[in-house]
């Protein structure tokens, strides 16, 4: 009887056990681990907006092929069946398919109906363009090119994004730490002063003054944590991610207690996505150009065609509707066209002149974002230098504030600083710890925008570990 009761004690324990890791899985597989580098991959595979600028640059790669695809030959066959008046029978073919014209002349107005038929095909082509298809298929891939840097600046903004807010996120969790230590520091209070006012030491003021003290830093903490899940919910629309904001947990938390290495800033802006939209923005309006200093040019065309016809006026002009349905007469052709515009001159004039004005505004935009971009990296590498400074003096402040809060706690326990003292301590200290986590989180953002004045955001993701 002994051993089946422990047997069942042991089931009982492994069950309970077993519950237990369950649970325990269970509830880590709700939460989301994310680090930054995690979620760039996910901006850029999470939003429909990003895919779409992807399928507007394959679209376009497509105007390439079709360019290309003018060489080609054209083959059109028709087929042409009318019932209409005898002064004019359907049938006759002619390079544009058919015309509405037929037969021997009537001798006299017959307005009789009568049906006629015509079977055609047309061969066209067109092998010499005089540059213009080359012209084409260069504004073909220059317009690609652009979509494809279209892409990549949407791409590189969206990420910027990502990172700004994953530092806000990292610094407000840390702030959200220093709050609830400043609530559990004002509960403390509370309750000491609670106790040193039943025994006479301090004033019950005291503790009115602490219940307002701790109301204050929980509301502080609330709209601290509503912040954050806005940001949390912020950076789930851009990765995409179907999470609940509290199943979301940042793993690059580090960077509030670490300062990056300086960064090698040699090289130039030229891959800045920004700076390629414009440069390829320059190439498409020079192929718009060199497009319409083409278009006055001759075009040379092949053609060929073979058709059959059936009338129902024969050449004696009695008529046979019968014969109008069959394909009695049998005819080919074949020649050549050389065409030139000889009158357009003067509107192609006026688009050179109109897209010379575009090639040069674009060429004066690209000139704009150099020396923007270049402006930009030099203050970022000045604001990085300052706020490297600022973050290794932070840590001093904050050692200083927590000291001096601790001395000001004993000596109000002892009855030589009153009230207004201790919360004016405990407050710079607040401020400290949430300076400190401030300005380590500074100097990270400050290295990220040098990463972006530069254009390579590898800059900054080199350097997490």
């Amino acid at each position: 009887m002994k051993s089946h009761t422990c047997l069942n004690i042991g089931y009982s324990i492994r069950f309970i056990f077993l519950g237990f890791l369950l649970i325990a899985k269970v509830a880590s597989a709700q939460k989301r681990i994310l680090s930054i580098k995690d979620m760039l991959i996910l901006v850029q595979s999470g939003q429909p907006q990003l895919q779409a600028y992807q399928k507007q640059t394959e679209a376009a790669g497509h105007n390439i092929d079709l360019a290309k695809n003018t060489l080609m030959p054209n083959l059109t066959a028709g087929y042409q069946a009318g019932y209409a008046t005898y002064n004019n029978i359907t049938g006759m073919s002619y390079p544009g398919l058919m015309m509405p014209i037929t037969g021997p002349a009537s001798i006299r107005n017959n307005y009789d109906p009568v049906p006629g038929t015509a079977l055609t095909g047309l061969f066209q082509w067109t092998p010499l363009t005089f540059g213009q298809r080359e012209a084409a298929i260069e504004k073909a891939a220059a317009q690609f090119k652009l979509a494809g840097t279209y892409y990549d600046n949407a791409l590189f903004r969206q990420q910027f994004a990502g990172i700004a807010i994953y530092l806000d996120l990292i610094y407000l969790e840390k702030l959200l730490g220093s709050q609830q230590s400043n609530i559990d520091r004002s509960r403390t209070g509370l309750q000491q002063s609670l106790a040193l006012a039943k025994e006479g030491l301090r004033p019950g003021l005291d503790t009115v003054q602490f219940q307002s003290t701790l109301a204050q830093a929980e509301m502080d903490r609330l709209t601290t944590q509503r912040l954050y899940q806005s940001q949390v919910l912020e950076l789930l629309r851009l990765t995409g991610l179907p999470d609940a904001p509290e199943n979301l947990v940042l793993s690059d938390t580090l960077l509030a207690a670490q300062l990056p290495v300086p960064p090698d800033t040699a090289g130039l802006y030229t891959q800045h996505p920004e700076y390629k939209y414009f440069e390829a923005q320059v190439a498409v309006s020079s192929a718009n150009l060199k497009e319409i200093n083409r278009a006055w040019r001759p075009r040379f065309d092949i053609w060929a065609n073979a058709y059959s016809r059936g009338s129902g006026v024969e050449a004696n002009g009695t008529i046979d509707k019968a014969g109008g349905w069959s394909l009695t007469r049998n005819n080919f052709g074949a020649g050549v066209q050389l065409s030139f515009p000889i009158l357009e001159f003067s509107k192609v004039n006026i688009q050179k002149k109109q897209y010379s004005s575009l090639l040069k505004a674009d060429e004066l935009q690209l000139s704009q974002i150099s020396i923007d971009l270049q402006k930009q990296i030099e203050t970022a590498q000045i604001i990085y230098t300052q706020d490297l400074t600022i973050a290794e003096l932070a840590p001093v402040q904050s050692r200083a504030a927590r000291n001096a809060y601790d001395g000001l706690k004993q000596s109000y326990e002892s009855g030589l600083v009153d009230f207004t003292r201790l919360t004016q301590g405990q407050y710079q200290l607040l401020n400290a710890e949430a300076m400190e986590a401030s300005a380590y989180l500074q100097v990270w953002k400050s290295l990220l925008d040098i990463a972006v004045s530069k254009g390579t955001l590898n800059i900054f993701t080199n350097q997490l570990r």
